[in-house]
């Protein structure tokens, strides 16, 4: 085999790799889509209220709040850092707010 000039074998490999891939590729794009169009998690959904979350941590008084902890740096937080929001594994078919905060909240390893 000439490494110069690609086989025919190589090409039809190559070429199942990429055709083989392009439906993963959707699927994540369109994944992203989806999570734009969740709605907000409300404070009065009952998970929300047995987890205390609340939406930004402006004046938080809760016994477990550590500053400097919210949505945005938690491992249940599926979005990008400074996202305004973002789904949480927590709240499926919710998204929470990026500076926002739970009881759940735990460290982004």
């Amino acid at each position: 085999m000439n490494p110069t000039r690609p086989s025919r074998r190589r090409f039809l490999i190559e070429t199942a790799v990429v055709v083989s891939s392009l439906p993963l590729g959707a699927h994540l794009l369109a994944r992203e889509a989806h999570a734009q169009d969740l709605p907000m998690l409300p404070t009065s959904n009952p998970q929300a209220k047995a987890l205390a979350y609340v939406e930004t941590t402006d004046g938080l008084t809760h016994a477990n709040f550590k500053p400097g902890s919210d949505c945005s740096n938690c491992q249940f937080y599926a979005g990008a850092a400074d996202s305004a929001a973002a789904p949480c594994t927590l709240f499926p078919g919710h998204r929470v707010a990026g500076k926002g905060w739970c009881s759940a909240w735990a460290k982004k390893a």
